[in-house]
């Protein structure tokens, strides 16, 4: 199984001026920009780490998934949620030939925790082979589609390791209290292996 980001979140949608403002940076002085870069770095490590600790994808981007076989014959759990669109299934041969499912043929079971692919009879993967599959996953394109306790926890991370930027400071490889009980509620229990 592998799970490849073919998109990234797109800079628009870092919520650089907010986190800022969430920091009260530049209080009382004009507002260069000079820091933005940096903001945007640990915004976009706060979200990796948030999207990594719960399955679930908080912008909206497409991803490419391939495995070797299916969980049951009529169904497949996606690796991360909210999926909003299946784009696309291609069966892969061991020669590396390559030919698309008819979109027909499977269909999304969205769910907040675990969506599936799914379909009567899902198409045979080749012997030696893979499926690839495509698909969008996340609760919008924009900052505002982000729940209020998920946009809250990785304000939260960002501001806790921008704090903890000088060497020697802050507790490693830990998330504060506060945002692993906002995130709490998020996380998938996977009990009977459903993805592969």
């Amino acid at each position: 199984m592998n799970l490849i980001e073919v998109t990234s979140p797109a800079a628009a949608a870092i919520p650089v001026r907010a986190f800022a403002d969430h920091l009260r940076l530049g209080s009382g002085f004009t507002d260069d920009g000079s820091q933005d870069a940096l903001l945007e770095g640990y915004l976009r490590a706060a979200i990796s780490a948030i999207e990594g600790r719960i399955g679930k994808v908080l912008l909206a981007r497409e991803f490419s998934w391939e495995l070797t076989r299916w969980f049951a014959p009529d169904r497949q759990g996606l690796p991360v949620a909210p999926v909003s669109e299946i784009t696309q299934m291609t069966m892969i041969t061991a020669s590396g030939g390559e030919s698309r499912v008819d979109a027909g043929a499977y269909h999304l079971r969205a769910d907040m925790f675990r969506p599936e692919l799914v379909a009567g009879t899902l198409p045979v993967i080749p012997w030696n082979g893979t499926v690839r599959i495509g698909f969008v996953a996340g609760f919008g394109p924009d900052w505002a589609d982000v729940p209020a306790d998920l946009a809250q926890a990785v304000f939260l991370l960002a501001a806790s390791n921008y704090e903890a930027r000088a060497e020697g400071h802050g507790a490693k490889g830990t998330m504060p209290f506060g945002v692993l009980s906002l995130i709490e509620r998020y996380k998938t229990v996977r009990l009977l292996g459903d993805i592969l």
